[in-house]
């Protein structure tokens, strides 16, 4: 399948710079791109594999200096590049219809139409599924849960009983939604299991990793809101709730009965403290340790996490230990000196 630049940038929502009449087939990213491909340049980082690049053409978001080839330019290079992707690569997704013999549907779930069920599934009692949604080969549908419609559950997802999904949900292999949460209280010597009667909500157009983990709240709900996006080797503790829209990178764990406000970013392998407040558009940058509520709009790094510029001064200083610790040696030892002359 062969494109003109020009059409193509008509269909992603780009702007030619440059000869329209190329002929573009596939798409790449910019290291790997071979001649017919497009490829796309979103991070300065990355300018220097423009000198070798195969690609026929780049979208980009303004003309780089010296580049020749023809471009597309875009407000958003990244988006613009995923579209295309999306034009010449065939929806992977196209898995087949209807109830695998090899699956188990308990006579009292309810399935939509155009419902796809995979081998050995099992879907449980008082389970509904609705229409359009694909349930992959060995996942597993508790009792009384809800899949909403158009959603992708891969294979080997656990979904417990009582658990809400909403539209447009796609969760990765591994996932499991509406395990126990950690709750003990102790006895003498022994610990003893708090009962987990709660449930897990999972509002629309949310993906969930592989690997997840989320727990059932103790009583009420654990909640993820809309469109928010969960990366891979994730654990959130009982009765979390994540607002709308946010980021949450892979191997994240935030701990019960935090509250995850609208649009925060939480980088790779951060964690929350239980029974805290990340404000709506906060930013928890990779690796630290959130040990108290953030502001809303605030940036924070570090162990205990602290506002960004403070943790980066607090880091630098660190890193001038060696050298300090040297010298307070040496004025140690003058000072020695100076009172061994005096004497």
């Amino acid at each position: 399948m062969e494109i003109s630049l020009e059409e193509l940038a008509g269909l992603i929502g780009g702007k030619v710079a440059g000869d329209g009449s190329v002929m573009i087939s596939g798409v790449s990213g910019i290291r790997e791109a071979r001649k017919g491909e497009i490829t796309f340049l979103a991070d300065p980082r990355y300018d220097k594999f423009l000198e070798t690049t195969q690609a026929s053409a780049v979208i980009a978001g303004s003309i780089p200096e010296g580049e020749t080839r023809p471009l597309i330019l875009s407000d958003n290079p990244y988006l613009t590049f995923i579209k295309a992707v999306e034009y010449f690569v065939p929806d992977k997704n196209n898995y087949p219809r209807g109830v695998h013999p090899a699956a188990v549907v308990s006579e009292e779930a309810t399935l939509g139409e155009n419902v796809g069920i995979g081998a050995c599934a099992v879907i449980e009692e008082g389970a509904r599924i609705d229409n359009g949604t694909l349930i992959l080969a060995g996942s597993f549908i508790g009792k009384d849960t809800r899949i909403g419609e158009n959603c992708l559950i891969y294979p080997n997802v656990t979904i417990r009983e009582e658990v809400e999904v909403g539209d447009r949900v796609i969760i990765h292999s591994g996932a499991v939604i509406g395990s126990d949460g950690y709750g003990f209280a102790k006895d003498g010597d022994v610990y003893r299991k708090i009962p987990q009667v709660g449930n897990v909500v999972i509002e629309a157009d949310v993906e969930i990793g592989a690997n997840v983990t989320i727990d059932r709240a103790a009583s009420g709900t654990t909640r993820v809101g809309c469109g928010t996006k969960i990366d891979n080797l994730v654990m959130i503790g009982h009765n979390v709730v994540i607002r709308e829209n946010c980021a949450v990178v892979a191997q994240v764990g935030i701990g019960g009965s935090t509250e995850i406000g609208r649009g925060v970013t939480l980088a790779g392998q951060a964690g929350v403290a239980g029974h805290l407040k990340v404000g709506e558009g906060a930013v928890v940058a990779g690796q630290s340790g959130v040990l108290r509520d953030v502001a809303p709009g605030t940036m924070v790094s570090g162990y205990p996490a602290r506002e960004h510029s403070q943790a980066r001064k607090a880091f630098a200083s660190l890193q001038r230990l060696p050298d300090l610790i040297k010298k307070v040696a040496e004025l140690a030892e003058r000072i020695r000196n100076l009172e061994g002359d005096e004497k």
